[in-house]
């Protein structure tokens, strides 16, 4: 096996001076770091990178908790992470937290043993944020990505309140006032925040405040049906409905198919979260898009800067988002 001590001898140099071209842990004159990386070249050296992330207290990794296998809204910012990190030399470690909390708290404290560099964490709802605490306790470089869920982090996400708020100002344009809505999973920083711009834009825009109207959250497609479903029983009820996030849209759509109720033509419904069959269901759907790529790139470049500079203030990042019009809040869109 091709050992630093070939290496060296073939350069002609020590093999500190080696270590010192490989880690660039000290000056080299150029001339030298080109003789070392031809004896490299010739002797088909490999660097052990583990032994190098130990004596530099760096491994070039960094860990993504999220809950990637249940909610598919966030494939594009975990493939858009792994993309920037590649680009930068490091490698990603994938955790699913299942959005559960003892689950989250345990995948955190596996990726901090295995001595990633950094951890990128979309929080799930928990009322003890035991995760959060033990990132902050052990000072682990980390960056909450899409759940803005404190400000002792670094975090990145995009503006949801304005986002819904939006939504109801579409539907209002429209000539609706009652309007329902139909959360996504309870406790989240997203839910909450989406639930705030509901009620700003209900207010107002002087439409029915009725607090009926707005649904428990959805954990799941089904339950988001079973909401619909109750919505639309009531003696009065909306003529719209926002769905709070991409599952919640979908479990909507399930529940007035089941009730046999057209959209738009007998309720209107616009939703958060674009998808790649959105445009498939019909009608098409109407939606609020949110930057994914650009929160993975954003979330990426954070955590490499927290990384290198662990004592800066904490930012929060709030993207913008896009109203996209289709069909399915009674617009003639494409």
């Amino acid at each position: 096996m091709i050992t630093i001590a070939d290496v060296a001898r073939l350069a002609r140099v020590s093999p500190s001076t080696v270590s010192h071209v490989l880690n660039e842990t000290r000056y080299v004159r150029p001339e030298t770091i080109q003789a070392v990386r031809a004896a490299i070249a010739e002797t088909g050296y490999t660097p052990n990178t583990l032994a190098r992330s130990l004596a530099r207290s760096a491994t070039n990794s960094v860990g993504i908790a999220i809950s990637a296998i249940s909610n598919p809204y966030f494939s594009d910012i975990i493939r858009a992470v792994e993309s920037e990190c590649a680009r930068l030399g490091m490698t990603v470690f994938l955790a699913d937290t299942i959005d559960v909390p003892q689950r989250e708290l345990e995948v955190v404290q596996a990726l901090h043993q295995r001595r990633v560099d950094g951890i990128i964490l979309a929080p799930c709802s928990d009322s003890s944020r035991s995760a959060l605490a033990y990132l902050r306790d052990n000072k682990i470089p980390t960056v909450l990505v899409d759940r803005l869920a404190s400000s002792d982090f670094d975090q990145v996400g995009v503006q949801n309140a304005k986002s819904v708020e939006q939504l109801i100002e579409h539907l209002a344009d429209h000539g609706h006032r009652r309007i329902g809505m139909v959360p996504g999973q309870p406790g989240l920083a997203t839910t909450l925040e989406r639930l705030d711009g509901f009620r700003k834009a209900v207010r107002r825009r002087g439409l029915d405040a009725d607090p009926s109207l707005i649904a428990p959250g959805s954990l799941d497609v089904e339950a988001a049906a079973q909401s619909t479903a109750a919505l639309m029983g009531r003696p009065q009820p909306p003529t719209a409905l926002v769905a709070g996030n991409n599952l919640a849209t979908i479990g909507v759509m399930r529940g007035l198919r089941r009730l046999q109720l057209a959209v738009p033509r007998e309720v209107a419904l616009v939703g958060v979260d674009d998808f790649e069959w959105a445009d498939c269901f019909e009608p098409h759907l109407t939606v609020i898009a949110q930057p994914c790529l650009e929160i993975g790139r954003r979330a990426a470049k954070m955590l490499v800067e927290r990384i290198k500079h662990s004592d800066a203030k904490p930012t929060t990042v709030r993207l913008k988002t896009t109203l996209i019009i289709r069909n399915s809040c009674g617009c003639g869109g494409s």
